[in-house]
């Protein structure tokens, strides 16, 4: 048996294809699932190890984006998604998922896995619809199970509504303290301080959002979102530079995220490759 991967699909998602197929080169088999089959009953989200909302424009982006299908899942699989946490088994949330998991109140979450949104991602301050690459610059001592051993990273954004923002700026230090603010954007020529607080200039930052935040997770570090796309820089051909880097064909920087998440998985459950 695999590591089994439920990568949720209907509505709008658009890059269900791209997230499985990462899983698949990370050694894991994907399942594209709509989520009304979860919610039907007709799949059990138990039989997986892990679970990807991946991104797109879930239900049109109608009242904002993800809070359509950040209420479906919270009501809808609230009492599934709560076991799979409490099972100790990883969930991701990329860009449109990343949105999801944040209404849903999944991320930053709480201990209690209440469901109660702490943070939204609104509006980048830019005014428009961002598609560019980002250097990413991850917390060492977070106990995120997806960023494990990384340092920094390249890969691409495609959002309107990437800014992160709390009504309560003291979760904030909560969240930073509890190594939950995981991943930020970072200055690729070192020019501006790393890891710092204070807003980077556009479009380093290509959304403004607090404390350069990219991505968080949830306090047991299993349940990880972010708004740049790891999926999109699965193979070095992929890259903006690599020509010019003269790199050889091989795995992309995104791919470690997806390896650290299979390799937790064939590491905590019984899995025989």
């Amino acid at each position: 048996m695999s590591v089994k991967v439920a990568i949720l699909t209907g509505f709008g998602i658009n890059c269900d294809r791209e997230t499985a197929a990462v899983f698949e080169m990370a050694g894991a088999k994907s399942e594209r699932i709509h989520v009304n089959r979860l919610v039907n009953g007709e799949i059990d989200l138990q039989d997986y190890h892990i679970m990807a909302v991946p991104g797109g424009f879930s239900f049109g982006d109608h009242l904002g984006s993800g809070r359509l299908m950040g209420n479906r899942l919270r009501f809808g699989l609230r009492d599934q998604v709560r076991k799979f946490v409490n099972d100790k088994k990883p969930i991701i949330g990329i860009c449109n998922g990343f949105q999801v998991l944040v209404k849903m109140g999944l991320v930053p979450g709480d201990d209690d896995i209440s469901f109660e949104q702490t943070a939204s991602l609104t509006l980048n301050d830019s005014g428009h619809y961002e598609d560019r690459w980002v250097t990413l610059e991850f917390d060492d001592n977070s106990h995120c199970i997806w960023t494990k051993g990384l340092k920094r990273m390249r890969v691409p954004v495609r959002h309107g509504e990437g800014k992160f923002v709390t009504n309560d700026k003291k979760l904030l230090d909560k969240w930073e303290e509890n190594g939950q603010l995981v991943v930020r954007y970072t200055d690729p020529n070192k020019q501006y301080p790393s890891k710092s607080d204070e807003l980077l200039p556009y479009p380093i930052s290509p959304n403004s959002s607090w404390r350069n935040i990219a991505g968080v997770c949830d306090p047991t570090g299993l349940v990880f979102g972010l708004m740049p796309h790891p999926e999109a820089n699965h193979s070095t051909w992929l890259g903006a530079t690599w020509t010019r880097e003269d790199l050889e064909h091989g795995e992309g920087e995104g791919m470690a995220i997806f390896h650290n998440a299979v390799n937790y998985a064939k590491s905590h459950f019984s899995i025989n490759d």
